[in-house]
């Protein structure tokens, strides 16, 4: 119970907090609550029957949590990159930029639905 509170209060102030400001916190915010959604739905899930889910989607879990993470840093990278002009600064960002892009490829090469 004190789970869904939690999360319907941080769904309320994540709504509150639409409508304006930098998109790309926009954007960060929205993959946020998907992420902490999906997370509580399981979590949910878990505590109300005692099942604990399988190697197989805790995989696909894994990798498909991380794809969106990797997603969000990759634009908060880019916002760096816009907007900063301390070299070194950019050069992470950059690099941020090359590691989580070739990640993303190959979690997505990993996905059941990739493989033959």
């Amino acid at each position: 119970m004190r789970i869904r509170v939690a999360s319907l209060a941080a769904l309320l102030l994540l709504a509150a907090c639409e409508g304006g400001g930098d998109p790309v916190q926009q954007a960060l915010r929205e993959t946020a609550a998907t992420n902490h959604a999906a997370t509580v739905k399981e979590t949910a899930f878990v505590s109300e029957t005692g099942a604990s889910p399988d190697a197989a989607s805790a995989d696909q879990a894994y990798v498909a949590e991380m794809i969106g993470h990797h997603r969000a840093a990759i634009a908060m990278a880019e916002a760096a990159l816009k907007g900063s002009g301390d070299p070194e600064v950019r050069r992470l960002a950059q690099a941020a930029i090359d590691a989580r892009t070739r990640e993303i490829a190959e979690m997505q090469a990993w996905t059941p639905s990739a493989r033959p």
